[in-house]
């Protein structure tokens, strides 16, 4: 399974995006999507899992969940937008990250492009960055990464000016 991981589009969405969307087999977005066009677009090229993120409004809220955990390729995966890292979890979070713990943990809001493998809690953590123009980021980022049996690969940062 080739999942294009993205965040923070603040309702921007472009023709360098939507070539990565084609690559991919579902798109996950970690929240911040503004303008629902955003996901629309998205979801008519490819499957879509998303969540909102603390500038979206009730008609986001309404369409996707502030949490989204499900099961990928044998892997638990967690998506909510503002999660903290390894060692500064939210407290929101907190309390269901330590006594459950996802093989993968994404979450967006920073801006700040970030993998990091939790090794207290066998959890690798993700955060793309951000792949809008709305934000202090230099740097308009993506992930990209390759789920098989239980197994994550050919993990590679899409990167581009703004």
């Amino acid at each position: 399974m080739k999942i294009l991981l993205l965040s923070d589009t603040h309702s921007h969405i472009d023709n360098f995006i939507i070539k990565y969307i084609h690559q991919a087999d579902e798109v996950w977005h970690a929240g911040d999507i503004g303008d629902l066009k955003v996901t629309d677009q998205i979801a008519a090229i490819k499957p879509l899992r998303a969540v909102w993120g603390n500038i979206d409004d009730d008609k986001a809220r309404m369409q996707f969940p502030e949490n989204n955990r499900f099961i990928c390729e044998g892997m638990d995966i967690w998506i909510t937008h503002i999660g903290g890292y390894p060692g500064r979890y939210n407290q929101r979070v907190k309390p269901e990250i330590f006594n459950n713990p996802p093989d993968i943990f994404i979450c967006g809001h920073s801006h700040i492009l970030k993998v990091v493998n939790d090794k207290k809690i066998n959890c690798l953590h993700m955060n793309p960055g951000a792949i809008g123009m709305h934000g202090f980021h230099k740097k308009r980022t993506m992930l990209r990464f390759e789920i098989n049996e239980g197994k994550i690969s050919n993990l590679e940062l899409i990167e581009k000016d703004r």
